[in-house]
């Protein structure tokens, strides 16, 4: 092939656009190595951020793309992801083999924060990242119940000072329920609890971690300040419902992480619109499109919308959480393109927020 052949196949790939930084491929800096041999085409690109559920299909998409060039016979697509650390504007000291730390957030309860923050984490382990998760709520501890993990379930120590976390469908929990009973209540005033939180964060040997989730208590107090100003948070995800008083207290929780330097990277509605499982109606009981309003006005990505479906409930009950309970339904497909689009949006930041122009290595044998 010719030069000006290398050069078309550089500009098709151009025209094909990072699912979901929405860049082409080359300035997004996806495409890592081009070699040509003959009338054959490899091509090696690797992603930013874990995307093993649309490996096959992009992959394919690129094949078909370079087919139509001339002079070409065969392609070879080598997809790939490798998870950066992210800048932060936190000066707090990263905890040790962690790269990124994502708030799952609310300004309420019971909007199902928990189970947004379980099931995220399940997908993006699913997409082949290594996450941990770590309950935040230390009055409410809920995700010993959603994983599954037994009652009087310890963690064993690990070194001197650190706790081996609770392994659960593949990631690695940690939780103040691990260490109480069911029936201790935390009689805590705030700043005893944001001290747990942190001993808790920071003594759990978390091994290597691509993403920690931080499954936060709902409203904007001591343990929301406390994480912001001593933990080097990625960025947030805002969890809401259509209501109106739920999107009420999540613009606090928008303005809250604004406030102190963590950004926001979208927002998911939970209980969008319900569906009759008997005449198949479906209704928006708790309102229509306010998670998309409050994106827009404050100008983050509208990750995704959950429907109000009784099985999302009694999956997490049940300590089976929708992604695992079952992988190949509509719930984790919604789920798992969530998890996509925010690990998408943290690249972004391990890129410092600005398009990247590779140094492509071209090979003509």
């Amino acid at each position: 092939m010719t030069a000006l052949d290398q050069a078309f196949v550089e500009a098709a790939l151009e025209q094909l656009a990072d699912p979901y930084l929405h860049r082409g491929l080359v300035s997004s800096g996806a495409v890592k190595h081009i070699d040509i041999r003959g009338d054959q085409v490899t091509v090696t690109i690797i992603l930013g951020y874990p995307a093993a559920g649309i490996k096959q299909s992009f992959s394919q998409l690129v094949t078909d793309t370079l087919l139509q060039l001339p002079n070409i016979e065969t392609v070879r697509v080598n997809f790939d992801w490798q998870v950066d650390v992210a800048q932060v504007q936190s000066e707090a000291q990263r905890i040790d083999g962690v790269k990124n730390i994502i708030a799952v957030a609310s300004g309420k309860g019971g909007v199902g924060k928990s189970t947004t923050s379980v099931n995220l984490a399940l997908a993006l382990a699913a997409e082949g990242a290594k996450v941990g998760i770590l309950d935040a709520d230390i009055y409410g501890p809920s995700q010993q119940l959603m994983l599954g993990i037994a009652d009087g379930t310890r963690p064993q120590q690990h070194g001197v000072q650190f706790m081996q976390p609770i392994s659960a469908y593949g990631i690695a929990s940690m939780s103040m329920a691990y260490l109480v009973t069911e029936n201790t209540p935390m009689v805590w005033r705030g700043p005893m609890a944001s001290g747990a939180l942190v001993q808790l964060l920071s003594q759990t040997a978390w091994g290597d971690i691509d993403y920690l989730i931080i499954d936060m208590p709902p409203g904007t107090g001591d343990i929301q300040l406390t994480l912001a100003q001593k933990v080097p948070v990625t960025g947030a995800v805002i969890v809401t419902t259509p209501q109106d008083i739920a999107l009420l207290d999540a613009k606090k929780g928008i303005e809250m992480f604004h406030k102190v330097g963590v950004p926001v990277l979208g927002v998911v509605e939970n209980m969008a619109v319900h569906t009759c499982s008997q005449c198949g109606h479906s209704e928006h009981i708790f309102g229509d499109g306010g998670g998309e309003r409050i994106a827009e006005e404050y100008g983050v990505e509208m990750m995704g919308a959950l429907p109000l479906n009784l099985t999302i409930r009694q999956q997490t009950d049940e300590g089976k959480p929708s992604v695992v309970a079952e992988p190949d339904g509509d719930i984790a497909a919604i789920y798992r393109e969530i998890a996509r689009k925010m690990a998408a949006q943290v690249s972004l930041k391990a890129m410092g927020g600005a398009a990247i122009f590779p140094n492509i290595e071209m090979t003509n044998d």
